[in-house]
């Protein structure tokens, strides 16, 4: 039987997660400069421009790269350590709070990788008259990692193996962090 304690910190982190996924998706999207009128784009811009904008006035961006939605990925993951390790009970010291939003940041990028490259396989087996204005976003975000694995891989008698691996590496990199 579980506790309250553990109930509202599943709830809690569930949330968070939730919204931090939303804003990694934004800070991927600017990265590679996505069609900004996309009505999925816009959503993900809309849910996260209250914390991402005024920061944005302050912290530029690095070409692309939205230095603010990083920045503020990273705390809201530091804050969500906290109120996790006081519900849970735990201390955890100052580096090692550190390193482990980092390392869960990547984690989380590599399993929202994980899930947009299976949704791509998806997407090319049932979905070629599909006119829903994600399945672009989905071939555009996942387009950077397969890419270099087809110049290297070439296709096997009309098939595509890029996609099994980039799941192995992404599987072995998300074993690797432990995290």
């Amino acid at each position: 039987m579980g506790s309250p304690s553990q109930a509202f910190a599943f709830l809690i982190e569930t949330v968070f997660q939730l919204y931090l996924a939303v804003l990694m998706l934004r800070v991927l999207l600017e990265a590679l400069r996505a069609d900004y009128y996309n009505p999925v784009c816009q959503a993900l811009i809309k849910v996260t421009d209250p914390l991402v904008k005024p920061l944005s006035r302050i912290i530029p961006n690095v070409g692309s790269l939205s230095l603010a939605g990083l920045v503020v990925l990273y705390v809201l993951e530091i804050i969500l350590l906290l109120i996790l390790a006081a519900l849970g009970g735990w201390s955890l010291d100052v580096p090692v709070l550190l390193l482990l939003g980092v390392l869960r940041l990547v984690r989380m990028l590599l399993v929202l990788y994980l899930v947009m490259i299976i949704v791509s396989v998806i997407l090319s087996w049932v979905g070629q008259g599909f006119r829903h204005p994600i399945v672009p976003l989905v071939y555009q975000l996942t387009e950077p990692v397969l890419a270099p694995i087809r110049r290297v891989l070439p296709p096997l008698g009309g098939f595509d193996l890029s996609p099994l691996v980039a799941i192995i590496v992404i599987q072995f990199l998300i074993i690797l962090l432990g995290v």
